[in-house]
């Protein structure tokens, strides 16, 4: 007697970019350590290839916010869950590294004191306690992605383990940097009150404003986007990131086949504002500030528009959406700075009602309607 006895094939993994892909990450790569650098450094300032300090300063802010885009689609795109928050964890991150930047001024303040200058104005003797590890830079380093991590957790646990969603987590998120920015504005927080930290010297003992500093955090700056696209790639084409999209889009289904929604959810929550935190952290010393308007419900609800804009639930159109978005912010304001956001909340709705996938969807349509056109 015979038995026939079958191997169950799974299917292969899907390769984490295609040919396309690599080819545009490599060339991104190669842009942002070689080809910047030289069009800024090397190539003279009366030349039109010449890349101008404000421009770099400028892309390496947006790669910032690209960072944010991506966190923000990780969590609305695939999981579904809307949070106009993330400005806070962005602002944490940004806290923490301008603590550190703040110390390595050292005596060089207006007040040659060891202590910041706010503290010095205020009257204050001693660092207060949360300022224990801020001359550590690899403390500094790790409280950037704790302190946003720890937070996210802990609020996240409460809020997923209440079954908090929909339109109410937004809202409650909301609240939650709303009140941290009212905290922050205080000036007895130790935080610098609503002038927050700025006037940074140095970095690592290095000066901070020489063009190979700016250039070195602009090309870190565009190497931990790269790698942050390619960690949420690998995330979502991943069992874990299948079971964040049928969340997405029933999560009573995924309770019925005996997963839990809640460890996903609060996972992946909180690698998303990591990721805010960390991108926050590149920005402030690139920037030259951090106070706490960066937590205003504005910053966080625009995150949520740089993803809808460029399409959600598609990792690269949050970028495209980010760049699109503050670049158009950045010529209104200087051509006509009273239209800006009103221009902003009509690109909002328009995208909404006609571009639902953004833009990027847009362009996938386009292209198969062409493909389709020409086998016709």
């Amino acid at each position: 007697m015979t038995h026939n006895t079958s191997t169950l094939q799974l299917p292969e993994p899907p390769a984490l970019l295609g040919t396309k892909g690599w080819l545009f990450f490599l060339t991104a790569l190669i842009t942002i350590c070689m080809v910047v650098p030289v069009l800024n450094l090397w190539v003279p300032a009366g030349s039109i290839f010449h890349m101008s300090d404000y421009a770099v300063a400028l892309v390496g802010k947006i790669m910032c916010y690209a960072i944010c885009a991506l966190a923000m689609d990780l969590i609305w795109g695939y999981t579904g869950i809307l949070s106009l928050g993330h400005g806070l964890f962005f602002a944490l991150g940004g806290y923490m590294m301008g603590m550190y930047l703040m110390r390595q001024i050292g005596t060089d303040g207006n007040y040659k004191s060891n202590l910041p200058d706010f503290m010095v104005f205020l009257d204050w003797k001693t660092l207060p306690w949360h300022w224990t590890f801020s001359d550590s830079f690899l403390a500094t380093l790790l409280l950037i992605v704790l302190v946003p991590g720890v937070l996210a957790f802990v609020f996240g646990y409460f809020a997923f383990r209440s079954r908090i969603k929909g339109v109410y987590f937004s809202i409650i998120t909301q609240a939650m940097t709303f009140a941290a920015m009212l905290l922050f504005f205080r000036n007895e927080t130790g935080f610098g009150g609503n002038n927050g930290f700025t006037d940074f010297k140095r970095i690592l003992d290095l000066p901070i404003a020489t063009p190979a500093m700016r250039m070195t955090l602009f090309v870190l700056t565009g190497w931990i986007l790269l790698m942050s696209f390619l960690f949420a790639r690998w995330l979502v084409q991943s069992k874990f990131g299948r079971v964040l999209q049928a969340i997405r889009d029933a999560e009573s289904r995924v309770m019925f086949s005996g997963y839990s929604p809640m460890p996903y959810k609060l996972t992946i929550w909180v690698i998303s504002a990591v990721m805010c935190g960390i991108a926050g952290a590149l920005y402030v010393p690139q920037v030259g500030i951090i106070n706490p308007s960066e937590m205003s419900p504005a910053n966080s609800i625009e995150m949520a528009v740089w993803a809808a804009v460029g399409g959600r639930a598609s990792l690269i159109g949050p970028i495209v959406g980010a760049f699109l978005v503050n670049g158009m912010k950045s010529w209104l304001t200087v051509t006509a700075p009273e239209f800006w956001l009103y221009f902003l909340g009509a690109l909002f709705i328009g995208v909404t009602l006609y571009m639902p996938h953004g833009v990027v969807g847009l362009i996938q349509k386009l292209s198969t309607k062409k493909k389709a056109e020409e086998r016709v």
